[in-house]
């Protein structure tokens, strides 16, 4: 597990999340402050890289962090989001869209542990999609809750 803190680049970032709701919850990873407390929650995604397309990168995230391939339905949605975490603004454009898990059983685990690209552990489970619309939990990016 990296020692360092996650901290946004200092350049606009391109990324995907897939949207996977089972029984009127939402699969997400949880996002920490520096001391460890949950801060927030999103979906699964990252980075699209250069030369990829965003399905490419999404069918590619899922694979490293789940080891698990995607369906995609629905159509793109499109967010801007302009955030600070521990004090550094980050700038991201995000593509979401509706996805379903070709490994089932990741549907009945109540936390799933994966590593990121850092090398950092992380932890997704499933939310209460009435718990992410009241804002009792945040849910990134802004505005994703009104569109579940």
């Amino acid at each position: 597990m990296s020692s360092l803190k996650w901290r946004p680049q200092k350049a606009i970032q391109v990324k995907v999340i897939g949207v996977c709701i089972n029984r009127k919850q939402l699969l997400a990873m949880e996002v920490l402050n520096d001391q460890g407390e949950l801060k927030g929650v999103r979906p699964l995604g990252g980075h699209v890289e250069f030369g990829e397309t965003r399905e490419v990168a999404l069918k590619r995230e899922f694979l490293e962090e789940l080891g698990t391939e995607v369906v995609m339905s629905g159509r793109w949605r499109a967010f801007e989001n302009l955030y600070t975490h521990e004090g550094e603004l980050g700038h991201e454009y995000i593509f979401a869209i509706s996805i379903a898990l070709i490994d089932r059983s990741l549907y009945t685990q109540p936390i799933i542990v994966f590593s990121e690209d850092s090398g950092t552990e992380a932890r997704a489970r499933w939310f209460d999609i009435k718990d992410l619309r009241s804002g009792k939990i945040e849910l990134f990016p802004d505005g994703l809750a009104a569109t579940l």
